[in-house]
């Protein structure tokens, strides 16, 4: 698979598409410090602050997620590499006050190594810091070992409903809580139907045939469920759905959020051929989909497939759900 993207030097990548961002979202983000993403209008002092680290190359997550009612700052590492301690401290410098940090973190090894890190320094420094690490890749092992779970698209909805939480002034104990339910409720499984490659390296991430797809693959090429043949839109929604349906355990009358979230180059027409059979997969066993988000929101480059994402909501996620935000990548009014 050759290469074939606009960039221009390779070690100036993350800075350029990040100058490029904030400019695209002057009324939205700014870059401060160490190429921090940060709100162009910032959340007053005595709500929670959010924050959340992450590789870049997965645009528009992470830093698409900053905004009012969602993240207050974003530290944006290289091409899908974890940013270092000192920076992610930086961040939680600025963020610190006295109503305290919500800081979210995926689960992936490089990037709970730096915030581990940078938490510690940051409780040494006497800086009010909660961590909340999401974990709802189905395809990484059974629900009661969620350390061996990758932490995919579920991460949205996990910033959406604190960082609601946070601008209707919920105190940093409620936001957590808040923030864990919500994950604890997900279950996410990826699929992958072509690779895409490094844009700084040109490196090959994941080579797929034609005929293949492969259900439970990471977010950078990580080995996945199972490799299968390609099948139809239906089939292989069924075969996604019936994984996700029993691993939350979702039983009649039960109320859910559906997220679709495109990896890269598989078109909207095709998510939404996806979403209309989740509908029926979910009223054929009387589970209502309350709420659907169907998009490009954290992305492999090139690669095509999707990540399925569902969550058991109760009222008041719902209505965290619903309630306003502004950020680059989701805008609820």
């Amino acid at each position: 698979m050759a290469m074939k993207k606009l960039i221009n030097q390779p070690e100036a990548l993350v800075s350029e598409l990040l100058e490029g961002f904030a400019i695209a979202h002057e009324k939205k983000v700014r870059m401060e410090g160490s190429n921090l993403v940060v709100r162009a209008h910032p959340k007053a002092t005595d709500k929670v602050a959010l924050v959340t680290l992450g590789g870049s190359g997965h645009e528009p997550a992470l830093s698409g997620f900053v905004g009012e009612g969602m993240l207050d700052i974003s530290v944006p590492g290289e091409i899908f590499a974890a940013p270092g301690p000192p920076r992610v401290l930086e961040a939680l410098r600025k963020a610190n006050r006295d109503a305290g940090t919500l800081f979210v973190v995926l689960n992936h090894a490089g990037d709970v190594l730096s915030a581990n890190l940078a938490m510690d320094m940051a409780k040494t420094e006497g800086l009010k810091v909660e961590s909340v690490l999401t974990h709802e890749d189905i395809s990484g092992g059974p629900r009661n070992e969620p350390e061996e779970r990758r932490g995919l698209v579920g991460c949205l909805p996990v910033i959406k409903v604190a960082g609601a939480a946070a601008e209707m002034g919920k105190s940093l104990e409620e936001c957590k809580a808040i923030a864990e339910r919500m994950e604890s409720n997900m279950a996410t499984l990826a699929l992958a139907v072509s690779g895409a490659t490094h844009p700084s390296t040109g490196g090959v991430i994941a080579e797929i045939p034609d005929d293949i797809m492969v259900v439970g693959m990471g977010q950078h090429g990580e080995a996945g469920g199972g490799t299968q043949s390609l099948k139809s839109a239906d089939e292989t929604t069924d075969i996604m759905l019936t994984a996700l349906i029993d691993d939350l355990t979702l039983k009649s009358g039960d109320n859910v959020l559906v997220l679709i979230n495109g990896v890269g180059s598989t078109t909207l027409m095709e998510l939404y051929i996806v979403l209309r059979r989740v509908k029926q997969g979910l009223a054929e066993k009387n589970i209502t989909l309350a709420r659907s988000l169907v998009g490009q929101y954290l992305t492999v480059q090139e690669m095509g497939g999707f990540q399925l994402c569902i969550a058991r909501m109760d009222e008041e996620l719902l209505a965290l759900w619903d309630a306003p935000c502004d950020s680059p990548a989701l805008t609820v009014k």
